[in-house]
């Protein structure tokens, strides 16, 4: 059984579609990070960095309950478990390229772009942007790499299209303000709306709206989730 950390955000998306598309047996546990869940003694045991997703797998290697946090190590993780989504032996390199660019691209300058866009209580011209370039960039890598493929490692679907979905899940808050988000990105565009079509994502979708998360943003939020922006308690 694979416990399964979550809150409804690009990185534990990824790791829901891997579950949903391999059918191994798995628990959902809400972590409500706007109410601070992720900093609590019991998740920090399980993630150290307090940050979701995160799983524990009660019969890891040696039949040992095995944790594993951050999506990437999780999507390999899951990916060499069940022998599924990893391509073949000749698709080792490409794959873990590609995940290595969404974890330390894709995904944080995503993120940096939605926050400083729509989050942050300052706006810096410049660091708005510093990130929203970046993450239009990282799109034209990916638009490029795309053109006359279906996936993006190999010629089969794999962890590499799971994780780039959750993040190009985001693309209408990622490209504030853009009538057609993916306009400027037709093979991008078109893996999505493939990859979005599939009947995982949809349960992905669902499980996402199974439990009723905070959303307002207030001071508790704020706290929990941007830490850094508070002076540290003496």
């Amino acid at each position: 059984m694979i416990r399964f950390y979550f809150h409804p955000t690009p990185n534990p998306a990824k790791v829901a579609l891997f579950l949903e598309e391999s059918g191994l047996p798995y628990q959902a546990i809400p972590v409500d990070t706007r109410k601070g869940e992720q900093h609590l003694p019991a998740f920090l045991a399980i993630n150290p960095n307090g940050k979701v997703p995160a799983i524990v797998d009660t019969d890891g290697p040696g039949g040992r309950e095995t944790r594993v946090f951050d999506s990437s190590a999780i999507l390999l993780y899951l990916g060499d478990k069940t022998g599924k989504f990893v391509g073949g032996a000749e698709d080792r390199g490409e794959l873990l390229s590609w995940l290595f660019f969404i974890s330390s691209g894709l995904g944080p300058f995503s993120g940096q772009a939605v926050f400083f866009q729509l989050m942050a209580e300052e706006k810096p011209a410049y660091v708005v942007n510093r990130y929203r370039r970046e993450a239009e960039r990282h799109y034209q890598v990916l638009e490029d790499h795309l053109a006359g493929r279906d996936y993006i490692v190999g010629k089969d679907y794999t962890i590499a299209d799971m994780s780039a979905w959750g993040w190009i899940d985001r693309a209408p808050r990622v490209m504030h303000g853009a009538a057609d988000p993916l306009g400027d990105y037709p093979n991008l565009k078109r893996w999505f709306q493939k990859i979005d079509a599939r009947p995982a994502a949809a349960r992905v979708r669902a499980l996402d709206k199974s439990h009723a998360f905070k959303t307002e943003m207030d001071a508790q939020a704020r706290r929990a989730m941007y830490p850094s922006e508070f002076p540290k308690a003496g």
